[in-house]
């Protein structure tokens, strides 16, 4: 039997110090682990062009692309180090206790002293990640030739971004936090659906009222690409609400393109920088691809699958926040004199859940390169998988997108399969088609 004192150590609120640390501990190692296997086995293929790229990719753009992922992946190293040790501080270090303290001596208790608890944290992070993000976009994107922003238009954009998150993220955070106090037991159910009605809000409207204030949009004015593509949807059976270019290169010369918004909103969005770089047949294999995530229904998988989550996420909030060990256990004090307590667990519960999820990560990340692939297939068949091979390579060399990636890396954070594999189930699926077609 356990002595006293071993029953005293063993409190709820120890166990969840203990495996905060623990988790926090293991998932840096394994990070570190899986960031320096990329950068070793990216460094040993980085004179060596795979061989089935070896006519279309250059020693020089794959040696560009090596250099380009090892110089991000050494510098998400000094990343990790920080994060771990600011959600440390925030956390069994006493950070946010002291932030909560301190508004609690100035506001008193109540609804402002929380939204200020939640505006101050934010506000405190962004302060942190500021210099992560100046050596990313200034240092890093600007040596390899990808960022085209000038501080003036970064900081017009942190500015708006801030104020779109303030105008839109305070109503709606107040809103949850007075479901909290005023909702009963079942206050999280209640919030839960307040989150997922907003959040399809948003995706009907960020089209239309928030995107266009960051970036310009224009209707596709090519009418024989525009020909092209509509020919496309209506033969996949899809209707969007128009054809737009993005003016993504006053910011980089990354290449994109992508469905945004929902039910009659959707719209289809070129980035210029991509409509520069393919031809029409192969812009049509891209939109071809993406229209295969709508035909799977892997859109409409993945938003159940958020729903189901969040559902789950929430649950575990509604009775976390009432247990006085959840505070304690990730070093902070929650109030007893009836003073709520629930920007506090909404924030640690904000920590404290990826932090364990990453440990499933692999699912995720699975389940999403399954997608690609029957999203490539879907294109190959609607298209031409010549086109769609092109154009992914030429999408991965203006990327700089690395042809080597270490296999154990993938697993944990690829959403999109290497270009390897994508080019060789690519052609496996066109032999397939072609066999069949010399069969009929």
């Amino acid at each position: 039997m356990p002595t006293p004192e071993e029953t005293a150590f063993l409190t709820p609120s120890n166990a969840l110090t203990l495996a905060f640390a623990a988790a926090l501990l293991l998932g840096l190692l394994v990070k570190f682990w899986l960031a320096s296997r990329q950068i070793r086995h990216v460094a040993r293929h980085r004179d060596t062009v795979p061989a089935p790229f070896a006519g279309t990719i250059t020693m020089a753009a794959h040696q560009k692309a090596a250099d380009y992922t090892i110089a991000k992946a050494r510098f998400g190293l000094i990343e990790l180090a920080l994060g771990a040790a600011v959600l440390l501080g925030w956390t069994l270090l006493g950070g946010l206790n002291a932030l909560n303290q301190a508004l609690l001596g100035w506001l008193g208790g109540g609804m402002w002293q929380q939204l200020a608890l939640l505006l101050a944290f934010v506000v405190i992070g962004g302060l942190i990640d500021l210099p992560v993000t100046l050596y990313q976009t200034f240092v890093i994107e600007e040596r390899f030739g990808f960022n085209k922003m000038t501080f003036k238009l970064w900081l017009a954009d942190a500015l708006k971004s801030s104020l779109v998150g303030a105008l839109i993220g305070l109503p709606i955070a107040a809103l949850i936090l007075w479901l909290m106090g005023a909702a009963g037991r079942l206050w999280w159910l209640w919030a839960w659906c307040t989150w997922m009605g907003f959040n399809l809000l948003l995706l009907m409207i960020y089209p239309t009222f928030i995107a266009p204030l960051f970036n310009k949009f224009k209707p596709l004015e090519d009418e024989t690409l525009k020909a092209r593509v509509t020919a496309l949807m209506q033969r996949c059976g899809f209707a969007a609400k128009g054809l737009f270019v993005m003016d993504g290169s006053k910011r980089s010369a990354h290449a994109n393109a992508y469905f945004t918004g929902f039910g009659a909103a959707k719209r289809v969005v070129f980035y210029d920088t991509l409509l520069a770089k393919l031809s029409p047949g192969e812009v049509d294999a891209v939109l071809a691809h993406e229209l295969g995530h709508f035909k799977h229904k892997h859109i409409l998988q993945r938003i159940a699958t958020m729903f189901a989550l969040s559902l789950v996420g929430f649950a575990l909030l509604g009775w976390l926040s009432g247990q006085a060990w959840f505070y304690t256990g990730l070093g902070v004090m929650p109030a007893v004199d009836g003073s709520p307590n629930d920007a506090l667990a909404l924030l640690l519960f904000l920590m404290a859940v990826p932090l364990f999820s990453f440990f499933v990560s692999p699912l995720s990340a699975r389940l999403s390169r399954k997608h690609e692939f029957q999203a490539d297939a879907y294109a190959v068949a609607q298209t031409s998988g010549a086109d769609l091979s092109a154009a992914l390579l030429k999408l991965y060399e203006d990327n700089a997108s690395t042809l080597t990636p270490d296999p154990v890396f993938v697993k944990f954070y690829y959403s999109h399969p290497p270009a390897s594999e994508r080019l060789a189930r690519m052609t496996q699926g066109v032999s397939q088609t072609a066999t069949r077609g010399i069969a009929a």
